[in-house]
């Protein structure tokens, strides 16, 4: 950003110092997915390491905040009641087990009920979208604005499928049946976070996931509007976290694609 507030200059510096420990634990997955022990506590710690040191950055900048975490659960209250950091510290974590370097950092910050300000890093990239409210969107230091197409046929949407027995699988698999043959192409890249950032980049034309937690979503939808695009949940209540569902697009396509999930 070409002036960048003193809490997204925080968030970034954060996100960053977070990511040298991802990035070191990254490299060594591949050894350990061939190991006996297996690579699932290995990933649950490099989660807890990158969850603390946010933790620390960001409380020790802004003691006063509250904080919500994935790896922690339970909230925090702050002495500000007001505010509060929303933090995945490790977004894509299927991804990273596997040596796919497509994964993310995630902080928001929410202030009375509102989110304000969003970074999402993705460190094997080394790129870092951020966003805060009534500044716009940005790709480290470039604009980002929403695509601009207005035919669903030539429109890239992304979605994310959930695993084993999960009780969303089946609206899910209907909501792809559905939008399939409308689209130019549907595709599952397993990072809330990122597919919220490359729907405000232009590079998807839409996103939408059930069975969300905050801290998967709200960086990124401050992304979306920012980047001039719309966010909502996918039923009647617009309040996301409420929903616990997203859909993201472009003002062309918003309605459409919610009328289509919805009917799925």
């Amino acid at each position: 950003m070409a002036t960048a507030s003193a809490n997204i200059n925080i968030m970034i510096k954060a996100a960053r110092r977070a990511a040298r420990g991802l990035l070191r634990d990254f490299g060594e997955v591949e050894q350990l997915q061939v190991s006996s022990k297996g690579p699932g506590d290995f990933v649950s710690r490099a989660d807890l390491k990158a969850e603390q040191v946010l933790k620390e950055d960001l409380l020790e900048a802004r003691p006063n905040y509250g904080w919500l975490g994935e790896e922690s659960g339970a909230e925090v209250k702050g002495a500000d009641p007001t505010r509060r950091w929303i933090v995945d510290p490790l977004d894509g974590t299927t991804n990273f087990l596997h040596g796919l370097p497509h994964w993310a950092v995630s902080i928001a910050l929410e202030h009375k009920g509102e989110i304000v300000a969003g970074v999402v890093y993705d460190p094997a990239k080394d790129e870092m979208f951020v966003a805060e409210k009534g500044a716009g969107a940005w790709l480290n230091d470039r604009r980002i604005r929403v695509s601009g197409r207005r035919e669903m046929l030539e429109m890239i949407f992304a979605t994310g499928v959930p695993f084993g027995g999960n009780p969303e699988l089946p609206r899910t698999l209907r909501g792809i049946a559905a939008l399939t043959p409308r689209t130019a192409g549907i595709r599952r890249w397993g990072a809330a976070a990122l597919d919220l950032a490359y729907v405000a980049a232009g590079r998807l034309d839409g996103y939408w996931e059930r069975g969300l937690n905050p801290w998967d979503v709200a960086a990124g939808l401050l992304l979306v509007r920012e980047a001039g695009g719309f966010a909502g949940g996918i039923g009647e209540d617009e309040h996301i976290f409420d929903d616990r569902s997203l859909v993201a697009a472009n003002a062309n396509v918003y309605e459409s694609l919610r009328s289509i999930l919805r009917d799925a």
